[in-house]
C-alpha cells in the first residue's frame, strides 16, 4: 500500500531524517575505541613526503588491525547488526530442530528439541535488553504436534525454574483432519431477520466457500505477550495452516484450474480436504464489486435505513445509543472496511488471497453486514479521473486486479484541496516537511470525505494492504466491536494507554483495578467527558448544547461504571493510545490550525492508522478540518479529535507476540516505561531511541519477526540467526521452507492461532528478484 504514517518512517525522507538518524546513532553506535593523539602529527612523520607515505600506510593498517581484531569492538559492532534480526532470501533448508523418531505402539513418537539452545549473551554496555533473551521455537513447529488445547503447554510464558517444553515427545499416528470455521452467529434464529445466501456468481450455483480450521493447538506454541484472545471473545483452541486459510480462494492449484498457483511449491499432504465440499473454486472471471451488490441487495431488509448525508455529528450518535432490548427482529447497523490502496503498488497472488478472504469472510458470509471498499491514491494531480471515464478505466487497469475494480474509489490530493479549501494556518512542527492535504500527513481527509459520501455505513474500518489477519475476518472485527462496546467509560482513556500483558498483570479485573490506583497515585483526574483546554473550540451541535455522552452517564457521578456499557465505541484501535505529549515521537507536535500563541492541546495518538471509526467521529473530524482548519498527523487526528469532544475511544488489546523469551517484568518495562507506568509521555516505547523493541514484536510498522513468521507460515524457508548475540543481517541458518516441512523427522506445516501480523513487505521468495 502507499507508504503511510506507518510504513515510511522507515524509509529515508532526506527533510527530516538527517535529524533523526542522528539521534538513533547516538543511542546505538558504539563508543570510540581510540582516543585522539596528544603527540603532533609533523613532529612523528617529519616533512619527508616518502617517509609520510609509508608510515601512515602503516600507521593505518595497524589501527584497523586493532580495530578489526579487538573483542570490544567485535561486540559491539555485531550487537549493531543485531538490531536487524530478520530478513532475506529464500533457499534450501538446513533444518531448525532435531527431530528423533522411534518405534512405538500408537504410532511414531518424535523428540524435538530446541533450536536455540545456546546461553543469553552477557548484557553489554550498548545492548537492547531483549538481545539478553533467547528465541522462542514454538511458533515453528508443525501439524505432527498437534495436541488438544487442554494438553498445550506454551514455551512462553514460563515461572522462574519452570521447566521449558521442549524437548517435546510427541506421539504422531497421522495428520489431522480440519474442518468447516464458522465464526458468523445463527442468522436463522427468531433474533435476527433471515439471512439470504449469497453466492459469487450471478447463477446463484457457487456459494461462498468455508476456511477450515484444526482443532487444537500446536504444542509449545508461545502465548501473546500482549493482549488476549478469551479477553475478546477470539478462539484459542483451533489453529489455521496455509491450506485452510487460503485453500479455498485459490492456494495450492494451478491458474488454469482457477486458482492462484502459489502454494503448490509447498508441502501439501492432506491439503486435498479444504476442497471436498467446493471444488476447486475457479475465480478467473470473478467480479466482487458485482457480488457484494448482490449479496445487499438480497439483504437489505436486515439494515437499518441509511440517515441523510446531512445529519450532524451529534445526530450521527443517535444509533450508537440503540438498545436491541426488543421483541422485534433486529436490524442491524452496516459497516464498511476501507483500504487505502495506491498507484504503483505492486499485487501479488498471495495479495489477491488475503482480499478474497476478506470479502468472503465479511461481506459475503455476513449477508451484507460489511462492505469492502478500495480507496485508491492516484498520485499523479493531472489525471482527469472525474471528467474522462477513460482514464479512470485505464489506471484502474494498470494498478488494480480486474477482479477488484468494482471496488475501487480513486482520490487524488488535488481533489482533497477542493475539498478543504483555505488557508490552515501554520504548524507547530512539520518534521516531514509534507503538505498539509498530502497522504502523508494527512491520510484521514479522503477517509472523512468517502464518509460524507456514504450514509449506509455507521462505522469504517482503516486497513492496509500490507497487514494480516491468519484466522477469519468476521471473527476479528466482530468481536472486537463487541468487546468495546462493553467497555465503561470509566477510565477507560487510563485502561487504553497502555498494553496489557497477562502474564505480568493477570486476569483483566486485575488490571482494571491496577489501573485505577496508578491512576489515583499519578494525582491526575481520569478523563470524563470532552477534554477542556485554552483556545477549545466547540462543533456546531455542542453549540447547540447537544453533547456525545450517553444517556447512562451520569455528568455528577464519574465513577460510574455502568457508564458507556452498550454503547458503540466511536473509535477501536490496535495499539495504545498514548499521550503524545514529551513522549519523543516525532510527529508529536505536527498539529495545525491552532493559536501558536497558546500551548499545544492535549493529544492522543496510537500508531499504525488501522482502526474502526465511527460516523460521529468522522463527522466531527470534517467539521473541524473543514469549518476550524484544524488538522494534526493522521495517526494522532482520530484518537485527539475523540479526546476533545467525549467521544468513546477504546484500544482493543489482541494477541500481539513477541519472538525471544522476554522476562514479563522486562516487557512492562519497555512497553508500558511511560509516565505513569503507560504507554504515553517520558519513556513512551514510541521515542525514537525505544522503537527497536518492536523489531521482534508482530504488530508494529518496524517489526522484522511478523514478517519472518508470516512466510514461514505460507511454507518458505527464511534466514533466521539464532544463539549467542542474537541473529545478524545476512547471516543464520536457512530454516523452514518446503525441505524440512517433508521431512519424515519434521512436523510439517505451520498451524497458528489467529493473530495479525503487520507489515507483510513481501510473502514469495520471486518477490525478491
Amino acid at each position: 500500500m502507499e507508504p503511510p504514517s506507518s510504513l515510511t518512517r522507515s524509509k529515508s525522507d532526506d527533510s527530516f531524517l538527517s535529524i533523526l538518524s542522528a539521534r538513533e546513532e547516538k543511542s546505538l553506535l558504539p563508543a570510540p575505541v581510540h582516543q585522539k593523539p596528544k603527540i603532533r602529527v609533523r613532529t612523528l612523520l617529519s616533512h619527508c613526503l616518502y617517509r609520510r607515505v609509508i608510515l601512515w600506510s602503516a600507521g593505518i593498517i595497524f589501527l584497523l588491525y586493532l580495530a578489526l581484531s579487538s573483542p570490544g569492538a567485535q561486540q559491539r559492532r555485531q550487537r549493531l547488526l543485531d538490531l536487524v534480526d530478520f530478513r532475506n532470501d529464500d533457499a534450501s533448508s538446513t533444518g531448525n530442530k532435531a527431530a528423533v523418531p522411534t518405534a512405538d505402539d500408537e504410532g511414531v513418537v518424535f523428540v524435538v528439541s530446541m533450536g536455540d539452545t545456546q546461553q543469553a549473551p552477557v548484557q553489554g554496555e550498548y545492548m537492547p535488553t531483549w538481545l539478553r533473551f533467547r528465541h522462542l521455537d514454538g511458533f515453528f513447529n508443525g501439524l505432527k504436534a498437534l495436541v488438544p488445547a487442554s494438553e498445550h503447554v506454551p514455551e512462553f510464558p514460563r515461572t522462574s525454574g519452570e521447566p521449558s517444553p521442549f524437548p517435546l515427545t510427541l506421539s504422531y499416528t497421522g495428520l489431522p483432519t480440519p474442518t468447516p470455521y464458522v465464526s458468523q452467529p445463527d442468522y436463522q434464529s427468531p433474533e435476527y431477520h433471515a439471512v439470504e445466501k449469497c453466492y459469487l456468481d450471478t447463477a446463484g450455483k457457487i456459494p461462498v466457500p468455508d476456511l477450515y480450521a484444526y482443532n487444537g493447538v500446536v504444542q509449545g506454541q508461545p502465548e501473546p505477550a500482549m493482549g488476549s484472545r478469551n479477553l475478546l471473545g477470539l478462539r484459542d483452541d483451533v489453529c489455521f495452516d496455509r491450506f485452510g486459510r487460503y485453500g479455498p480462494y485459490g492456494l495450492g492449484y494451478s491458474f488454469e484450474e482457477g486458482g492462484a498457483f502459489v502454494g503448490t511449491d509447498t508441502e501439501q499432504d492432506g491439503s486435498s480436504t479444504v476442497w471436498e465440499k467446493t471444488g476447486k473454486i475457479n475465480y478467473e472471471n470473478m467480479d466482487w464489486g458485482d457480488a457484494q451488490t448482490r449479496c445487499y441487495e438480497s439483504n437489505k431488509k436486515r439494515f437499518v435505513e441509511p440517515a441523510a448525508p446531512t445529519r450532524t455529528a451529534a445526530a450521527s450518535s443517535k444509533p450508537h445509543q440503540r438498545s436491541f432490548v426488543s421483541h422485534e427482529r433486529q436490524k442491524i447497523p452496516r459497516k464498511a472496511v476501507v483500504i487505502r490502496a495506491y498507484v504503483g503498488f505492486q499485487w501479488t497472488q498471495h495479495t489477491i488471497l488475503n482480499f478474497r478472504a476478506l470479502i468472503s469472510e465479511l461481506s459475503l458470509k455476513s449477508g451484507g453486514e460489511y462492505a469492502v471498499h478500495f480507496l485508491l491514491h492516484v498520485r499523479n494531480n493531472n489525471e482527469a479521473i472525474w471528467a474522462d471515464p477513460m482514464t479512470a478505466q485505464r489506471i484502474l487497469d494498470e494498478n488494480i486486479p480486474k477482479e477488484f475494480h468494482g471496488l475501487c474509489t480513486l482520490w487524488s490530493e488535488a481533489q482533497m484541496r477542493l475539498y478543504y479549501p483555505g488557508r490552515f494556518g501554520v504548524s507547530y512542527q512539520n518534521p516531514s516537511g509534507g503538505d498539509i492535504h498530502g497522504v502523508y500527513r494527512s491520510a484521514h481527509f479522503p477517509l472523512q470525505h468517502f464518509a460524507m459520501q456514504h450514509p449506509e455505513y455507521d462505522h469504517f474500518w482503516n486497513w492496509e494492504l500490507d497487514m494480516r489477519w491468519l484466522g477469519d475476518y468476521y471473527e476479528l472485527f466482530d468481536r472486537l466491536g463487541a468487546w468495546a462496546r462493553e467497555q465503561s467509560r470509566n477510565e477507560l482513556w487510563e485502561r487504553s494507554a497502555k498494553y496489557y500483558i497477562p502474564s505480568y498483570h493477570g486476569s483483566w479485573e486485575d488490571f482494571t483495578s491496577l489501573v485505577h490506583n496508578e491512576t489515583l497515585d499519578s494525582g491526575r483526574e481520569a478523563i470524563f467527558g470532552p477534554a477542556q483546554f485554552p483556545g477549545r473550540q466547540s462543533v456546531r451541535s455542542e453549540l447547540r448544547g447537544e453533547s456525545f455522552m450517553p444517556s447512562n452517564c451520569d455528568p455528577n457521578n464519574k465513577s460510574d461504571a455502568g457508564c458507556g456499557v452498550g454503547e458503540e465505541a466511536d473509535l477501536i484501535t490496535l495499539n495504545p493510545l498514548f499521550d503524545t505529549e514529551n513522549s519523543g515521537w516525532v510527529f508529536a507536535a505536527d498539529v495545525t490550525g491552532y493559536k501558536r500563541s497558546l500551548p499545544l492541546p492535549p493529544r492522543r495518538c496510537s500508531i499504525i492508522t488501522a482502526s474502526r471509526l465511527s460516523r460521529r467521529l468522522l463527522t466531527v473530524m470534517h467539521e473541524e478540518t473543514w469549518r476550524l482548519k484544524h488538522t494534526m498527523f493522521a495517526e494522532m487526528y482520530p484518537a485527539t479529535m475523540a479526546l476533545h469532544h467525549g467521544l468513546k475511544a477504546v484500544y482493543a488489546p489482541h494477541p500481539v507476540y513477541l519472538d525471544r523469551e522476554w522476562e514479563v517484568e522486562e516487557i512492562d518495562r519497555a512497553f508500558n516505561g511511560g509516565r505513569d507506568h503507560t504507554a504515553g509521555g517520558h519513556g513512551s516505547p514510541y521515542d525514537l531511541n525505544n522503537e527497536h523493541n518492536h523489531k521482534g514484536s508482530s504488530w508494529y510498522y518496524n517489526s522484522e519477526f511478523a514478517g519472518l513468521l508470516w512466510r514461514r507460515w505460507l511454507g518458505y524457508a527464511q534466514y533466521d540467526g539464532r544463539g549467542r548475540n542474537g541473529g545478524r543481517l545476512g547471516e543464520g541458518q536457512v530454516r523452514g521452507g518446503k525441505e524440512e516441512e517433508e521431512r519424515g523427522d519434521g512436523t510439517g506445516r505451520l498451524c497458528l492461532r489467529s493473530m495479525l501480523v503487520h507489515p507483510i513487505k513481501w510473502e514469495h521468495p520471486s518477490e525478491l528478484d
